[in-house]
């Protein structure tokens, strides 16, 4: 069915007079639940549908709490939704003692980012301050959008690339003790506005490099305006956001930029950045979801990108993209891309796009359709960032969707005069003044989230509020990782000027499970690139390690997959980014195997 464009969807609402309000969600009960009743919700869950998210970030010794940027005062009059991006979250063993650790970003001016030592009991301690990565949102400097690990210098220690909307930083893990910024020793610009980057190694000689996609213009200071003159041209094909960069690891602590050398000339504003090998090809892709726009997905033949969204159906549509996750969701050993977007009853239904590759197409002439509505997965509100996971280990990937964009005075909306604005021409658009004051109006506020569960036959069901998923609070990352080693897949929610949600989860014993965590020799020490098919009881399922995915996220570097119930493990085969390929026999649900790459 062919989309109408988003500006037409908005002047058909504006003209028409509507006077529109969000739907509004009420808020749950902050009372806490008794045990008892808490157990019951427990026990049905797991009955029901195998498994139990319980939200424990107090009890873990997580308090922190998003704070949000406050910009030039020439934008206070729309400053809840310029400054509505910051909150992410990443998980990085980051001490190597084989417990997954959380770092978390705040974006106030003058605010401390949070490092979470995994204390091996259940619990976790900040000692971002110590370790030298909490002090780094100074006035002057911008503030924290999101942070990437992957070891850039192969020494064994996950290293921290933070991404702002101001100074981009490099921190070299100390081996744990501690980390050393090395920003300009790595030849990193002085200032990008970015939303975005990833770790990957383009070109396979066993070195990461450094993706970042820009957002604003990198000559905007949020912070001073020269001009107001700085928000999209577009609300449907914007092109004069933030350049792309792409930092080739010379392999001595510097980065070249070389995005124009290799075809990444693209100036869409940048919200989410993805890299798989889509193709087959053993060259990891490129996808980027764009705000005000198309995809764009660069394919990669190990030296140079060439841009195909048109080519290959993603790129056919203007949405808000603000998400970019990679699954196996039919255990066919190929990726589907789920790409999040915006959807707002009786206002705009661009609805969110699950990128499915086409029966008989593969390699250069792969081609997509979108089946998120087929699928279930369509509508999910002013969506963010989504990671596919396998929740209840039974053996298909589920699918989590934070959303919210601005949560402020309850029944009263800023829809009306927003389609407003995105129905005027680029003049009006493009500059910040002709925006209308929010007035603490909220934009797409108060929104449950959405644990969708795959049914293994071709649907998506929600589960999130019988799962225990409850909250409304304006969700931007979530990552996935097994915090307590336990073999399941627990979820952390990062929410804009809202608290981190740590959510433990109960799994139904009778579900098996068996996880991975690689080594690269020849190929990069994090081994990011490296994907892993699991054959059992005659179905097949892949996964890859990635170095950052989803909006503003990076999940554990582990890999899990569920089993489900009485699994017979047939093989499972390793493609290691430098090519080698690896076949492993003989595995045992119920661990975890550790495995370095074979010299």
């Amino acid at each position: 069915m062919k989309r109408v464009p988003i500006a037409r969807i908005i002047l058909i609402v504006f003209f028409a007079g509507l006077l529109l309000t969000p739907i509004v969600v009420k808020r749950l009960s902050s009372a806490h639940k008794s045990s008892a009743t808490a157990a019951a919700d427990t026990a049905a869950s797991l009955s029901r549908h195998g498994f139990y998210l319980e939200e424990v970030s107090h009890a873990a010794g997580i308090n922190f709490v998003h704070e949000g940027p406050t910009l030039d005062s020439k934008l206070a009059h729309i400053m809840p939704e310029v400054a509505s991006m910051g909150a992410s979250v990443s998980i990085v063993d980051f001490d190597r003692d084989g417990w997954p650790d959380i770092y978390a970003t705040n974006s106030r001016e003058g605010s401390k980012n949070h490092l979470y030592r995994n204390m091996h009991d259940g619990t976790f301690k900040d000692v971002g301050e110590e370790m030298g990565v909490a002090d780094v949102n100074q006035p002057g400097t911008g503030v924290s959008m999101g942070a990437v690990w992957g070891d850039y210098d192969n020494d064994g220690y996950e290293d921290l690339f933070l991404l702002k909307w101001g100074r981009p930083e490099l921190f070299h893990n100390d081996h744990g003790h501690g980390f050393t910024r090395v920003s300009e020793q790595a030849g990193l610009p002085s200032w990008i506005n970015a939303n975005t980057a990833l770790w990957f190694d383009y070109d396979g000689d066993g070195l990461l490099d450094l993706f970042v996609g820009g957002y604003y213009p990198e000559d905007v200071d949020l912070w001073h305006l020269k001009s107001t003159r700085m928000m999209p041209e577009s609300f449907e094909y914007a092109k004069n956001g933030g350049r792309k960069y792409l930092f080739h690891n010379l392999g001595n602590g510097k980065f070249e930029e070389v995005s124009a050398k290799v075809g990444i000339n693209s100036r869409r504003w940048a919200l989410a950045s993805g890299a798989a090998d889509l193709r087959g090809t053993g060259h990891p892709d490129l996808f980027i979801a764009n705000d005000y726009g198309v995809s764009e997905l660069y394919l990669n033949d190990g030296h140079r990108f060439r841009e195909a969204g048109e080519q290959t159906g993603v790129g056919f549509a203007p949405k808000s993209g603000m998400d970019v996750a990679f699954g196996d969701i039919f255990n066919q050993g190929r990726y589907s891309v789920y790409i999040s977007n915006i959807s707002e009853d009786g206002v705009l239904i661009q609805g969110n796009n699950l990128w499915v590759p086409k029966e008989g197409t593969s390699g250069n002439g792969i081609q997509f359709e979108n089946l998120a509505r087929d699928m279930g997965v369509e509508l999910g509100g002013w969506s963010f960032g989504a990671q596919f996971g396998d929740l209840n280990n039974d053996g298909t990937l589920d699918l989590f969707l934070t959303n919210g964009n601005v949560s402020l005075q309850r029944g009263k909306s800023y829809w009306y005069d927003f389609s407003k604005v995105a129905g005027g021409n680029s003049s009006i658009i493009g500059d910040a003044k002709n925006w209308p004051a929010m007035e603490g109006r909220s934009l797409s506020g108060y929104q449950p989230k959405r644990v969708w569960l795959n049914d293994g036959a071709g649907k998506f069901v929600d589960v999130a509020q019988s799962v225990g998923v409850t909250d409304t609070h304006d969700g931007r990352a979530v990552a996935f990782a097994d915090l307590w080693n336990r073999g399941v897949l627990d979820v952390v929610v990062a929410n804009q000027r809202g608290p981190l949600l740590v959510y433990k989860n109960t799994v139904a014993a009778d579900n098996k499970w068996i996880e991975f965590a690689l080594t690269g020799t020849k190929s990069n020490r994090s081994a990011i690139g490296a994907q892993v098919a699991l054959f059992w009881n005659g179905q097949e399922q892949v996964q890859q390690i990635c170095g950052g995915c989803g909006f503003a996220a990076e999940n554990d570097r582990r890999i899990h997959f569920g089993l489900g119930k009485n699994p017979q493990i047939e093989r499972v085969v390793i493609r290691w980014p430098s090519g080698k390929v690896q076949t492993l026999n003989g595995l045992m649900p119920g661990k975890l195997y550790k495995i370095e790459e074979p010299a």
